[in-house]
């Protein structure tokens, strides 16, 4: 699914970006820097090394993709009282280095405020929905037996680093491609000439601020191949690191929306 991508409005507090993305590396390599400031140029593109990823897979257990989609049913109703069943009653909301949850109420409220599910425009229970249709998951270090979506993949963090100190970026410059051979055309235009295809490495993300990339609307994002040539990838070709993250636990034999991680 991963309908969180670069050009679209976010899963829960808007993680991506107006003009090209903002990423943070995992956050035991986390060095973010903060949002370019309006008229800053960024870095003139240049080759690097491809850094090699490993995506993440999706979760095997039947009963949680049962339970996802529970819980993608539930936010197709909007419905509260049938979702307050499913939410752990110590439901953890972390903003930075903190748990934000109000532990006086109950946990279907703290998640209601983390996923704005109180918006008139329905938006929250659409980011819900988006949530539980991500097969992938990742253990969280600091809550014992819980697994947050959707998960990073895997790359030499340290190499992650160097390779953005390289090429005069920060790391949160760089992308992933959801599959191997994603297309790369040399416009923003789904029928541009094909130049290239990516290669399961980090990407770089080159913010295009042009006129004609605001009439497109974001469906396209462009980038800086390994060779130092722009190119461009559909948006929901390309996704970002150190996502916000819903995340579950197993009490029992029945599965709970745990917590709630924000990047804000």
């Amino acid at each position: 699914m991963r309908t969180h991508r670069f050009g679209l409005a976010p899963l829960a507090a808007t993680i991506i970006l107006i003009a090209g993305a903002l990423l943070a590396l995992p956050a035991s390599a986390q060095q973010q820097g903060p949002a370019p400031q309006q008229g800053q140029q960024s870095p003139p593109p240049k080759a690097y090394k491809p850094l090699a990823i490993k995506l993440p897979q999706p979760v095997a257990d039947p009963s949680f993709v049962a339970f996802r989609k529970q819980v993608g049913d539930l936010a197709q109703k909007k419905d509260r009282a049938g979702l307050a069943k499913l939410v752990a009653a110590n439901f953890f909301l972390v903003v930075g280095e903190k748990d934000a949850a109000d532990k006086k109420k109950p946990g279907i409220d703290n998640l209601a405020k983390a996923l704005n599910l109180d918006s008139k425009d329905g938006q929250g229970w659409q980011v819900l929905a988006e949530y539980a249709q991500e097969p992938t998951a990742e253990s969280d270090p600091d809550h014992k037996g819980v697994m947050c979506a959707p998960a990073d993949p895997t790359f030499d963090e340290n190499a992650a680093e160097q390779l953005a100190k390289d090429t005069q970026t920060d790391p949160g410059d760089w992308g992933y491609p959801v599959k191997d051979g994603v297309e790369v055309h040399s416009g923003g235009k789904p029928n541009s000439p094909v130049i290239d295809k990516l290669g399961l490495y980090l990407v770089r993300v080159y913010p295009d601020e042009s006129p004609a990339a605001a009439v497109q609307g974001g469906d396209f994002v462009r980038i800086v191949l390994p060779s130092g040539k722009l190119g461009y990838v559909a948006s929901d070709q390309l996704l970002p690191l150190g996502n916000e993250q819903l995340c579950y636990v197993k009490e029992g034999n029945a599965w709970k929306i745990a917590g709630f991680i924000s990047t804000q």
